[in-house]
């Protein structure tokens, strides 16, 4: 079927959705190729723009559009699988899917963090952390915004290493630290405030995946907590077994 049939009982917004839903599945719309505009679509169709934006949208609910704010609608790539275990490495979980990636450091600041960070850290009250917020990419999209803790008497100047080496890994290993594991994590599906929708280039009303984690050194003392929110259109979460 590549038209709609008026008067057979089926809405016509559906039957767009479905008409769109076959060009994808059999590749005649390609990954990551960009729809038509919902006017383009509405003057193919005979139809009102409402009409093709209640299509759109049941496809983005089967996950096989997503909307850039300012941009239009792709159709959805292959979601990444990132593993999350007890020794959970942004870099690795990307070479291990063959991507290519890079970290922009929006901001690091030395302060008091909140209360919540400070038990995850078994820090006092007045004692203080640095905070460094990043997004990383995976070939070229936003797959995540990010927001670290550190304590900042265990690790002096680290936002200077960290912005040096770019990895979590190699900054905590040049404070002598040369492996640590993940204690704790949570993860949830939270609308994203309007600061992380903007970088991650998503409406608000769209979930992403909230995970917060603790990582703790070989002697099970904390030395970071994390909160990272990730796309759902680009990533999938997939909890493994210890290794």
């Amino acid at each position: 079927m590549s038209e709609i049939e008026r008067g057979r009982g089926v809405a016509l917004w559906s039957q767009i959705g479905d008409i769109l839903a076959d060009d994808i599945l059999k590749g005649r719309l390609r990954q990551g190729e960009m729809l038509p505009s919902a006017q383009e679509l509405a003057t193919r169709f005979d139809v009102n723009r409402h009409t093709v934006r209640r299509a759109m949208a049941a496809l983005e609910q089967r996950n096989l559009v997503r909307t850039e704010q300012g941009r239009g609608t792709f159709v959805q790539e292959q979601t990444l699988d990132y593993a999350i275990s007890r020794r959970t490495r942004f870099t690795q979980n990307m070479r291990n899917l063959n991507v290519d990636t890079d970290t922009e450091i929006l901001e690091d600041a030395r302060e008091i963090p909140p209360a919540q960070v400070a038990d995850a850290l078994g820090l006092g009250r007045n004692e203080y952390v640095y905070r460094i917020e990043t997004t990383s990419r995976a070939d070229g999209h936003i797959v995540d915004h990010s927001t670290a803790y550190f304590p900042a008497a265990r690790f002096p100047g680290l936002p200077a290493i960290y912005r040096r080496t770019q990895s979590v890994t190699q900054t905590l290993n040049e404070f002598g630290i040369s492996d640590y594991v993940r204690k704790h994590t949570r993860v949830s599906a939270r609308l994203p405030d309007a600061h992380t929708a903007r970088l991650m280039k998503q409406p608000t009303n769209r979930p992403v995946l909230h995970v917060q984690s603790i990582n703790a050194d070989p002697r099970g003392v904390p030395v970071q907590y994390g909160i990272t929110r990730f796309s759902g259109d680009w990533v999938q979460l997939v909890l493994m077994a210890n290794d």
